[in-house]
């Protein structure tokens, strides 16, 4: 029988209160633990506070801010009381905030710090209602407090003074009593937070999601990853106020395990790697595409015979993994295969690259593997699809990446990739989600063939806040969520992503096609950071290209070329290494069919930045990038 998240919380402090369930730095960057006891009586101690300034079932309380420990422990309180919490990162803009803050008439809002306070009295006017700010920041002070120009009647709260009091009343046994009352009284149908979508197309849109979207979810994905344990470390790099981050740190505590707070910026990544040594990483393919560019980076200023050695074993590696994956049944099988004839292919070859697998794996991929530490189990990836470049090579040199599929609206986890004999570029439904892929008439396709993703499960979301209207465009009375998202079917019963359908690029001639294989391709070389293919309605695709400027520079000091590092996008030898680079990648020697091929892209001279050309789940955002980059696009095009 499924519980709410905070009787599943109260639950497990019960059976492991001594074992740690947070790692956060101090202001010296030292990492200190949390443990489940000591963070379940800040949860209660914040819920009495909370409760004695009003908060009650049903309210709905803002939670603007980025990871951090007292996000955890404010979630937890605010559901205790059968409340539910509307999150947003730091880096939202301000009409986003009074949008989402107005719309569910927040009475109470959590801000994660000064900069965040003062974005948010600056929208008071806006927000009539708003009475209680609470600041997180344990370094936020009175003075602090008293530069910042707000209503009489607002309060400005100290997130620290709030559990101290908290401590104060539970010393009243009827207070105490109140609190587990109302964490018993919580039922699995009630919402748990309503997280609004990016607004990039209009008003933002609010998921309402249950306790029972995620509870579910807490049951099903540990029967496909079953090597979740207590006391196992989660490094977590995510915005946790998106739904894949969420549901992972549910799965954390679910699992008496313990969530580490890191960042996913490659210098912070790496030290936090080596000094929290974790089973698992939660991340989304970009991370993963760095690290790849990164390994491949780190060999330029090698010796010839060491870049040999590695371009040799990173090669025999993929064929060992291949040969290997045959020999076992473990390929996608979009097409039918003969088992038997895989079988004869690959015996021979898995035998005789084994032993040149093994060196390789000692000399080269240990070191690799050992960035990540020696308890490293798996990375789980989700907010898009991985590559297959990035996850062939992964998973060629022994590191194992667990594809994830899902959305906002399915609290997100939909299918992921098994640990144990899992399909390379699959993924499989979660036991009790119903998915079929159907095409534009609504008939369900055949294996090999592509189609619209339609998801029925315990996970799906209860609507949209207040807009029934958009709630029956993709939620059918018989509870099919339209994702919008295309896949295919494998003969075995696996699926794979093929893109949006709304991103779905039909050129003059007719021609359909998905943008996000090729930019993923593109993003393989080590020369690009960044691709944006388009064409929609033209007679042929272009692309907007940032450069991967470290290596761009690497290459331009090789060959002895001159340059200036804020000139490198308008450089001729740079427009030449990107043209033969385009070409070599996305060509029909690749799989390409001719009107997939780039004809025309434009060099960028800045990477893209989370909150304008990238969501904070590190998409590309689209819309905003066609705004943005109008008059470059309209270069492409000029005939």
């Amino acid at each position: 029988m499924y519980k709410t998240i905070p009787q599943t919380f109260e639950q497990i402090v019960a059976q492991y209160p001594a074992y740690a369930v947070q790692m956060s730095k101090d202001k010296n960057g030292v990492f200190s633990s949390t443990s489940y006891l000591e963070l379940s009586s800040e949860v209660n101690s914040l819920a009495a506070s909370l409760s004695k300034r009003g908060v009650k079932r049903g309210d709905l309380v803002g939670l603007i801010s980025d990871n951090r420990s007292e996000w955890l422990a404010g979630d937890l309180a605010i559901l205790s009381l059968g409340a539910a919490d509307v999150p947003r990162g730091r880096d939202a803009m301000p009409y986003e905030i009074s949008f989402i803050l107005g719309v569910t008439e927040a009475r109470f809002c959590f801000v994660e710090n000064a900069v965040q306070l003062r974005k948010l009295v600056n929208l008071l006017d806006k927000l009539p209602l708003l009475k209680h700010l609470i600041v997180m920041d344990q370094e936020f002070d009175m003075q602090m407090a008293a530069e910042v120009a707000k209503p009489e009647d607002v309060q400005i709260l100290f997130y620290r003074d709030l559990v101290k009091e908290g401590r104060t009343l539970l010393d009243d046994r009827n207070v105490a009593r109140y609190i587990e009352n109302e964490r018993k009284k919580g039922t699995i149908d009630e919402v748990a937070t309503i997280i609004f979508t990016s607004g990039t197309t209009g008003d933002p849109k609010g998921v309402m999601l249950t306790h029972k979207n995620f509870a579910y979810q807490l049951e099903a994905v540990p029967k496909l990853i079953q090597k979740f344990a207590p006391a196992q470390r989660w490094l977590s790099v995510l915005p946790v106020w998106h739904s894949f981050e969420r549901i992972l740190q549910y799965v954390i505590i679910s699992n008496a395990s313990t969530i580490a707070y890191s960042k996913p910026l490659g210098s912070i990544l790496l030290a936090d790697l080596a000094v929290v040594n974790p089973h698992w990483m939660g991340s989304v393919p970009r991370i993963w595409e760095a690290v790849k560019a990164g390994v491949f980076a780190s060999m330029k200023n090698k010796s010839p015979i060491a870049k040999g050695l590695f371009a040799f074993f990173v090669q025999i590696a993929r064929l060992y993994s291949h040969n290997k994956d045959l020999l076992l049944g473990e390929v996608a099988t979009f097409q039918k295969r003969n088992r038997v004839l895989d079988v004869l292919v690959s015996f021979l070859p898995t035998v005789l690259l084994y032993p040149l697998y093994k060196l390789g794996n000692k000399l080269v991929f240990s070191k690799v593997k050992h960035k990540l530490g020696k308890n490293f189990i798996a990375g789980v990836s989700g907010g898009g699809s991985l590559s297959e470049g990035v996850d062939l090579f992964f998973a060629s040199i022994g590191i194992k990446l667990l594809d994830g599929y899902g959305l906002t609206e399915s609290a997100p986890v939909v299918a992921v990739r098994p640990l144990s004999h899992g399909v390379k570029r699959t993924i499989t439904a979660l036991e009790g989600t119903e998915v079929r892929i159907v095409d534009e008439t609504g008939i369900e396709v055949k294996p090999g063939q592509k189609g619209v993703i339609q998801v029925r499960g315990p996970q799906v979301m209860k609507g949209y806040y207040k807009r029934q209207d958009l709630t029956d465009r993709v939620l059918s009375k018989d509870g099919w969520l339209d994702t919008g998202d295309l896949g295919m079917w494998t003969h075995k019963g696996e699926f794979a992503i093929r893109g949006r359908a709304k991103d779905t690029i039909v050129l003059s001639g007719g021609e359909n096609l998905e943008p996000v294989p090729i930019e993923a391709k593109l993003c393989e070389s080590e020369f690009i950071e960044s691709a944006v293919v388009l064409g929609q309605d033209q007679k042929y695709l272009g692309a907007l290209i940032v450069l991967n400027k470290k290596r761009i520079e690497e290459y331009l000091t090789e060959k002895q070329i001159p340059y200036l590092v804020d000139k490198l996008s308008s450089m001729k030898e740079v427009k030449e290494l990107i043209e033969k680079t385009v070409g070599e990648i996305v060509s029909s020697k690749q799989g390409f069919k001719s009107f997939e091929h780039i004809v025309k892209f434009k060099l960028l001279a800045k990477s893209f930045e989370v909150g304008k050309e990238l969501s904070a789940k590190q998409e590309l955002k689209r819309f905003e990038i066609q705004r943005l980059y109008q008059n470059e696009i309209q270069e492409l095009f000029v005939s």
